[in-house]
């Protein structure tokens, strides 16, 4: 079952990379794979969202409640391909005002096949998406 965890230094600050990550909506304007989403629902400390990722021939939609902490999000899967799902973010104090975020996603799809097609490009989808996020 793929897993990643890694914290990486960058020149902005928690609460700009908080901000970021938290803004789910706009996910499909710079994510790799992340063909749409919708908040179903957002209070400011729970969020439901579904997400559409999409790769080569696959397209899946999934259901998540995203947790939102002060300088932390953690993501809980609900519904969708995914025998289980577990993500967090957790954005730190870092050198010179910038931020050490730290990120570990875990998952495994019901589908083998799926689960075979992603394990191939995992760590390189994971580099992008985390990149994706320093870009931004």
């Amino acid at each position: 079952m793929p897993t990643h965890a890694e914290q990486r230094p960058l020149p902005h600050t928690p609460q700009q990379m908080y901000d970021l990550v938290a803004d789910v909506a706009r996910y499909p304007e710079f994510l790799p794979w992340c063909a749409a989403t919708r908040i179903r629902s957002n209070d400011g400390r729970l969020m439901v969202a579904d997400m559409v990722i999409g790769y080569k021939v696959f397209r899946e939609r999934f259901t998540s409640r995203v947790h939102l902490s002060p300088l932390r999000i953690d993501v809980e899967y609900t519904d969708g391909p995914f025998k289980y799902l577990n993500n967090h973010w957790i954005f730190l104090d870092g050198p010179d005002g910038g931020c050490v975020i730290d990120f570990y996603v875990d998952f495994e799809f019901r589908s083998k096949l799926l689960q075979k097609a992603i394990a191939r490009v995992f760590n390189e989808a994971v580099q992008r998406m985390v990149g994706a996020f320093e870009k931004r």
